[in-house]
């Protein structure tokens, strides 16, 4: 009996010690262990976001365009107002879907003219007409890539699409 107490014992022992040691390490996945954050994309189509009315624009407008590139989005920027016929024709078609097909990743940062003229203005989205389209620069301001004005009546919208186009082209 003896013996199998020191038997049972040394079992017991040595079922601690394989216990005690350390769980080997996982190796680590290289796609979680990466800094950026996950990609998500956002549904096709035309998108509109209107940013905050106060404060400067630029930083809005460059945290907008951040998270349009990240879901693999283009970015414009559109100035229009609620009196502008060409500006009311192509946001009536864009919310409407109508636009979708032409452009399945286009993120539209909007501000009105009469409300954000100051802030627009400030980070260099001036025009002569209505509406515009400008690409934004990497710091939010406007970048060169631009078009403004359009034509009133049934053909407003087909009148902006192929600018619209050339803009990303």
């Amino acid at each position: 009996m003896k013996y199998m107490t020191k038997v049972l014992l040394a079992l017991s022992v040595a079922g601690l010690v394989s216990c005690s040691k350390a769980a080997p390490e996982a190796t680590p996945d290289p796609v979680a262990s990466t800094n950026s954050a996950p990609l998500v994309l956002a549904p096709p189509g035309v998108r509109f976001s209107k940013i905050g009315s106060t404060g400067p624009a630029a930083p809005q407008i460059k945290a907008e365009a951040d998270k349009a590139k990240l879901e693999k989005r283009d970015v414009v920027v559109y100035v229009g107002a609620k009196w502008c016929e060409p500006c009311q024709r192509f946001h009536h078609a864009a919310q409407e879907g109508k636009l979708d097909n032409d452009f399945p990743n286009l993120n539209v940062v909007e501000f009105d003219l009469d409300e954000d003229r100051e802030r627009v203005m400030a980070a260099g989205y001036s025009s002569t007409y209505i509406p515009l389209f400008v690409v934004p620069g990497p710091d939010g301001r406007a970048s060169d890539k631009r078009f403004e004005g359009g034509v009133k009546g049934d053909g407003a919208v087909a009148n902006l699409t192929p600018k619209l186009h050339a803009l990303f082209n």
